[in-house]
């Protein structure tokens, strides 16, 4: 199949936009191109170009149709239209079954006219996040100036412009040319296929695939790490983000003054990740090293000097604004700076960040006792877990909320655990975090995420399937995984209203899906009724699911699901249900008489075994049920023509409803 190389070549791209676009350039390609049937796709991204490189088919097949037009002896004026839809002429028509017919071919189209004619408009509503404009004479956009677009097809150049109407795009227009390292290599070159174009660009110090930067940044950074003793602090998206600013990655190591190391480690490590984009060192003991990695976009001809010099110089200045904000910061107490939370406002309709530490303060005094935590420690964290965010060092890095609380807190004589709850309650931040192991920190991280989904809520402010821009599913999913990780009794019913609750066990269904496990048996045992215990109904689900797997629970799901759909056709036909109580006198079979005297030995069974948690005996009881329920269906018509029998008999089938939905909502079963 003929190879399709494209390469789209611009002023520096932002890297956090970089693979993204790469993979939305192969989605919109395969779907523009599906005539040819693209195989084979490879995208490759960088700070200068997007590359999408694919095979496909010579041409689009030959397609024969046979269109139907109006009947046979209809007005000229019809058949008129249907000849001018198509084009075609008076002869060119049939008659078939009545109908005028019209067979058409429809060309093969080479893929070379099938690339000009797609790529355009393609190109021109590409979804970038953010585009700009940097010329008056095109209203076409792009993230950054686009320069060039190599388009070669089997080594052919796919000619087509970004021209539209008056509108001269740029002037842009496909070729077979682009450019190497802007300083290494600089100019143009020609290629004729992919094989051709990654080896030129190579040897024009240009990597053109991004897991390769990654490991030669990881393999030299660690190289030039061990040398000295030391090894890299393992930072996969800040890695990825070098990957994206550099072409020709060339690692260094550069020192940082002794007079700084005294700062928290992660202020060393924030400072120059998110002003620099250093690699941190550490050293065995797992304190940090006075070294740190710059990744330069060249191989310097003093072997780096110079570069290590400047950002040396650099670090310093970075390090002692650091060294400001710490030193000021250590001079209050967390607590005195609670007045200026009443400054911040966390939401409009929800007061302030005070306001908020207060609401938080009444929380950890009722989750405390809930779960072992001492209340004077937890409530003495919640009220200190916000006041370093009007600290100066948190004012300059937001990432380290938290962080320095727990600094500052320890400085100023705070007990050790209300310190790290004042660090822990943010965790997890990410599904790779652990979760708050310590008591007083698993209160106030619960607080804290509970306070968040019930005051949103209350003002009406919940995810919708396109946004959430208040973090509301990520701080359900943490309650959920502290308390799945801790295995936590605690009905978060008396804390949260029913939505509230309802959304957390369907963030629960989602992670378990996640997990590849059986989420809609959680959506079954949560449909059975209010329940705000997640490790019961994590329990409960597990029981079930055991028993489902046997013949006795796979029968009588079936059973079940026959008794529902017999109750949902008839109720509706009738226009009542059928929960009212059962009638003994009219029980009139033996298999009937025989499953209501089951259900009457069954019911009260299998309340006690749920309300005392023996889920596994639960589902031993319910498993009686099935012989029962099998004779029955066998042997009894339930839509008898005697309508007494026949109601008396569809309200047994309900209490066979009601008695399994003690358990769960068998109807929320998958398969």
């Amino acid at each position: 199949m003929p190879e399709l190389l494209l390469e789209l070549f611009s002023e520096e791209i932002p890297a956090r936009m970089q693979a993204r676009a790469a993979a939305d350039l192969a989605r919109l390609m395969c779907t523009a191109l599906a005539p040819l049937s693209p195989s084979n796709v490879r995208t490759f991204y960088g700070p200068r170009r997007l590359t999408l490189a694919a095979e496909v088919a010579a041409a689009t097949p030959e397609e024969r149709t046979v269109e139907r037009g109006p009947r046979a002896g209809s007005p000229d004026a019809a058949l008129a239209g249907f000849l001018r839809k198509h084009g075609a002429s008076r002869d060119a028509v049939r008659e078939e079954g009545g109908y005028l017919v019209l067979d058409r071919t429809i060309p093969s189209i080479p893929a070379a006219a099938v690339v000009a004619r797609e790529l355009p408009p393609l190109l021109r509503r590409f979804p970038w996040p953010k585009s700009m404009r940097w010329s008056s004479r095109s209203a076409f956009t792009w993230v950054r100036p686009l320069r060039r677009i190599l388009c070669v097809l089997d080594g052919a150049v796919v000619p087509f412009s970004l021209a539209e109407g008056e509108d001269d795009g740029h002037g842009l227009r496909a070729g077979n040319e682009t450019e190497g390292h802007r300083f290494l290599a600089p100019g143009a070159f020609a290629v004729g296929s992919f094989a051709d174009y990654r080896a030129e660009l190579a040897a024009r110090h240009v990597i053109l695939d991004p897991t390769e930067r990654e490991a030669l940044i990881r393999r030299d950074a660690a190289r030039l790490a061990e040398a000295e003793g030391f090894s890299v602090v393992e930072d996969p998206g800040l890695i990825s983000e070098i990957s994206g600013l550099t072409e020709w990655p060339v690692a260094l190591i550069g020192r940082i003054d002794e007079a700084f190391m005294d700062l928290p480690p992660e202020v060393l490590r924030t400072s120059m990740r998110v002003n620099q984009r250093y690699l941190a060192l550490r050293r065995p003991d797992g304190s940090a090293a006075p070294r740190f990695i710059v990744v330069a976009n060249l191989a310097a001809a003093d072997g780096g000097a110079a570069i290590i010099a400047g950002n040396e110089r650099v670090l310093r200045a970075r390090l002692a604004d650091a060294r400001f904000f710490w030193n000021e910061d250590l001079k209050r107490p967390l607590e005195t700076l609670l007045p200026k939370l009443a400054e911040v406002t966390f939401h409009a309709a929800l007061g302030s960040q005070r306001d908020r530490v207060d609401r938080l303060v009444r929380l950890c005094g009722e989750i405390a006792p809930l779960v072992g935590a001492d209340r004077t420690k937890a409530e003495r964290a919640a009220l200190l877990c916000k006041a370093d965010l009007v600290s100066g060092m948190v004012g300059e890095f937001p990432d380290l909320q938290g962080v320095m609380g727990r600094y500052y807190a320890l400085a100023h004589g705070e007990d050790a655990e209300v310190a790290n709850a004042i660090r822990d309650h943010y965790a997890p931040r990410g599904a790779e975090d652990e979760v708050p192991a310590e008591p007083v920190a698993i209160t106030l991280a619960l607080a804290d995420r509970i306070d968040q989904l019930v005051s949103f809520f209350a003002i009406g402010e919940r995810p919708t399937g396109s946004g959430d821009p208040y973090a509301l599913r990520r701080a359900a999913l943490g309650i959920v995984r502290i308390v799945r990780d801790n295995r936590l009794r605690l009905d978060l019913s008396q804390f949260v209203s029913p939505d509230v609750r309802d959304f957390i066990a369907e963030r629960l269904r989602v992670q378990l899906r996640t997990e590849g496990k059986r989420h809609d048996i959680v959506a079954a045992v949560v449909g059975r009724g209010v329940d705000g215990d997640l490790m019961r109904v994590l329990s409960l689900a597990e029981a079930l699911e055991t028993f489902l797997a046997t013949e006795d629970g796979a029968n009588l799901r079936t059973a079940y699901a026959r008794a529902v759909n017999i109750l949902r056709i008839e109720e509706r036909k009738d226009g009542r249900s059928y929960d009212d109580p059962l009638d003994a006198s009219l029980l009139s079979a033996k298999e009937e008489q025989a499953l209501s005297a089951s259900l009457d030995a069954l019911e009260p069974v299998l309340a006690r075994d749920l309300a005392e948690e023996r889920f596994a005996e639960a589902m031993a009881t319910l498993a009686a049920l099935r012989a029962p329920l099998d004779a029955f269906f066998e042997r009894v018509t339930v839509n008898e023509q005697n309508a007494a029998l026949r109601a008396n008999r569809l309200r047994l089938l309900s209490r066979v409803r009601r008695a399994m939905a003690q358990v769960a909502d068998f109807s929320k079963l998958e398969g």
